[in-house]
């Protein structure tokens, strides 16, 4: 309908009455060909990505920004290369998606990779969709954080995927400080501790993991216990594009959530 009112409008302001026939001519044929492809593709989504293409684009993104993000330190350290192995791993690949998702990290390491061009198409793949875009942050944290501590290079370039995805300084912020008390709590409880303060370490991370505080009411901590599921839940992340290799990291991120819930919980007697 637009091609037809604005060929309509620019004709009559050119040519007057006769114009405004051609205009309408025009812009019929433009709205039919828009028409078309619109059908072809599958909606607004598949104007610009179909649903299959969308998953590549998150799969090859994950990839390929990870090892931008290891080599940002200038050298790709044997730790970087056990996480990226370990993430194929537990995400299931086959040996053919190994060698892809290899292929990606090592295009990511190259010095002239288009990386931000990369995040925009991955940004345009998952319009409206901040939860799928949230869990690739995540993912990219896990590379950036495998020694322990961010290096400036590797801050500068978070804040900048950050960014580009459309998430705020603030924002970031929170994602990074639940991701590294995800990380701890998830350490102490598969592989515990001597620490005689490891239950109150263990109960901290299990609040900031929930992105809440030890003083929030019962009613605050069940809020943020249902906001980071609906974020993180499997099932919800699958509908919204979410390449199925993903599934399984999803379902153990739920259950780290669940067992920092449980803690505090038992901490409350609730």
């Amino acid at each position: 309908m637009w091609g037809k009112i604005l060929g309509a409008l620019f004709g009559l302001a050119i040519l007057r009455l006769p114009g405004l026939f051609i205009g309408l001519l025009l812009g019929h044929w433009f709205d039919q060909a828009l028409r078309q492809r619109f059908e072809r593709r599958g909606g607004f989504q598949g104007l610009f990505h179909s649903h299959k293409e969308a998953q590549g684009v998150f799969m090859y993104s994950t990839f390929a920004v990870m090892g931008h993000l290891a080599k940002s330190t200038g050298v790709v350290t044997q730790a970087h290369i056990r996480q990226a192995q370990h993430f194929m791993t537990q995400l299931g690949l086959t040996v053919q998606q190994q060698k892809e998702a290899q292929n990606a990290f090592r295009d990511g390491k190259a010095s002239a990779f288009p990386w931000q061009q990369q995040l925009a198409d991955l940004k345009m793949a998952y319009l409206n969709r901040p939860d799928v875009l949230m869990l690739f942050m995540e993912i990219q944290m896990s590379i950036a954080l495998v020694d322990g501590q961010l290096t400036r290079q590797q801050r500068q370039i978070l804040t900048r995927i950050a960014e580009l995805l459309d998430f705020s300084p603030l924002q970031f912020e929170q994602i990074l400080g639940r991701y590294e008390a995800e990380a701890r709590f998830q350490h102490r409880r598969h592989h515990g501790s001597h620490s005689a303060q490891r239950p109150q370490r263990s109960l901290a991370d299990a609040y900031a993991l929930l992105g809440t505080q030890e003083g929030c009411t019962d009613q605050q901590l069940k809020k943020a216990y249902k906001r980071q599921m609906a974020q993180h839940h499997p099932d919800k992340l699958v509908a919204q594009g979410m390449p199925p290799e993903m599934q399984e990291l999803a379902n153990q991120k739920t259950q780290e959530i669940q067992a920092a819930y449980e803690l505090i919980k038992q901490q409350r007697g609730l």
